[in-house]
């Protein structure tokens, strides 16, 4: 069972948004990760150092965290390969096939009212939330 965190879960969130809101200010960009990172990618994009910047922030701030709050970070992965590799994929044909991920659009797309980030959003949780009822309930393999 996950538990309910609704101050840290809070701080969490206005760190979210206040990190789109600056990328926004000083670069013009959405805070989208997908399409930060795969313009990281050959052929890379002409602002190549942000985005590096971008990425490197994301995983060095759980690092940072742990080590300043000397609490373990728990993070539960499937150890079934095929599975994963299989989400990996399917995660990235979502992103593609949908113009963006969850950041872009729920996040930023969302704070614009964007209609099209609306749809997409709800489609990311509908299916996240079929997911998750499958896997709790032992119909998902």
């Amino acid at each position: 069972m996950t538990e309910f965190t609704p101050v840290a879960s809070a701080i969490g969130g206005a760190m979210i948004g206040l990190s789109a809101i600056m990328l926004m200010l000083f670069m013009g960009r959405i805070a989208g990760i997908s399409g930060i990172a795969s313009r990281l990618l050959p052929p890379v994009a002409e602002d190549y150092g942000w985005r590096l910047a971008f990425v490197v922030g994301l995983i060095a701030a759980p690092i940072v965290y742990q080590q300043v709050s000397e609490q373990p970070i728990e993070q539960t992965v499937s150890g079934d390969l095929v599975l994963m590799g299989l989400a990996g994929l399917l995660v990235g044909f979502g992103s593609v096939f949908g113009g963006g991920c969850t950041s872009g659009h729920g996040v930023c797309g969302l704070s614009r009212l964007s209609v099209r980030s609306l749809i997409a959003t709800v489609v990311f949780m509908v299916v996240a939330f079929v997911t998750v009822f499958l896997v709790r309930h032992g119909l998902g393999g």
